[in-house]
């Protein structure tokens, strides 16, 4: 693994391999034997706004010994037109890695391209990488095993979330149902080109029968502001509430955040599960240091 640029780009094995290492680093926090960012200096390039991504990655950065330096991209010459394969050629010969939170995909992919450099890609239009490998962990720390794992993602299917969602059960083999309004599902070529047991329906309470997991997002992403009345309104019925939950007994209650209450979740079901869904927005710290010290040792071994 070179680089994180999707979920869609790894394989199985590569999946484990980090949900192993995020234990490890999870475990040895504060204690690390080595520290493989040493001397290292890594650029956060950001297009969009933050506050998890940004803080887990300077922390992560510093705790594995190496120092962050954040650009947000309309401060330096991105932001007023240079090519970013440019760009991306000038911070390949100075920095030793990058995370790029940004609109298009193919910009984090031009980037790792001509830089040379691992990186990651902290959030794209098209995919939510890190989230989704701190969200297995998360999983697996709770029920000890992603054996035999159903999901229900409910509410806007056809966000960058939903499709990282789906390329893991493809990869993992586990079971993922996406409760969404038809305007909002996904394109039936991506689920063609996925395969798994991947599964499209309107109705959030069959979607929920027998889940492990009830799982939501916002419901106006970044970049969709424009269209919040319309989205608000069109996804109003595929709130998580104790409703939906009783269809789901047990289930894990989880939220990539931030949260707007009283729409993709009410406020009592979000408290009743709080310590679940802040236990996944710590557990984005652990799974991309993971994520970081895995790119380096990958590349030392070339």
């Amino acid at each position: 693994m070179k680089n994180l640029l999707s979920i869609e780009s790894l394989s199985r094995d590569e999946i484990l391999a980090v949900l192993a290492d995020t234990a490890a680093m999870k475990s040895s926090r504060g204690h690390h034997a080595s520290h493989p960012l040493r001397h290292q200096c890594w650029a956060l390039i950001f297009s969009k706004s933050s506050t998890r991504t940004r803080v887990s990655f300077e922390v992560g950065i510093r705790e594995l010994g190496g120092d962050p330096m954040f650009l947000a991209a309309a401060d330096i010459q991105l932001g007023r037109g240079e090519p970013i394969k440019d760009t991306a050629r000038v911070m390949g010969r100075m920095l030793h890695g990058a995370v790029i939170r940004t609109f298009a995909q193919k910009d984090v992919e031009d980037f790792a391209e001509f830089s040379g450099i691992p990186t990651i890609n902290a959030l794209t239009d098209e995919e939510h990488p890190c989230q989704i490998l701190a969200d297995l962990f998360t999983i697996r720390e709770s029920r000890g095993s992603l054996d035999g794992l159903k999901v229900a993602f409910i509410g806007d299917g056809d966000c960058n979330v939903s499709r990282s969602w789906i390329w893991a059960a493809a990869r993992l083999g586990f079971e993922l149902v996406i409760a969404a309004p038809k305007k909002y599902q996904p394109c039936p070529e991506l689920l063609a080109r996925a395969g798994g047991s991947i599964h499209v329906t309107d109705d959030i309470h069959e979607a929920a029968k027998g889940s492990h997991v009830l799982y939501t997002d916002v419901w106006v992403s970044m970049g969709k502001e424009e269209e919040a009345a319309y989205r608000l309104a069109q996804l109003a019925g595929y709130q998580i509430n104790a409703s939906l939950c009783a269809a789901a007994p047990g289930a894990l209650v989880m939220h990539c955040l931030p949260a707007y209450r009283g729409k993709e979740i009410d406020d009592a079901t979000f408290e009743a599960h709080a310590d679940t869904i802040f236990r996944q927005a710590e557990n984005r710290l652990h799974a991309q240091k993971a994520v970081m010290a895995r790119l380096l040792d990958a590349r030392r071994a070339m």
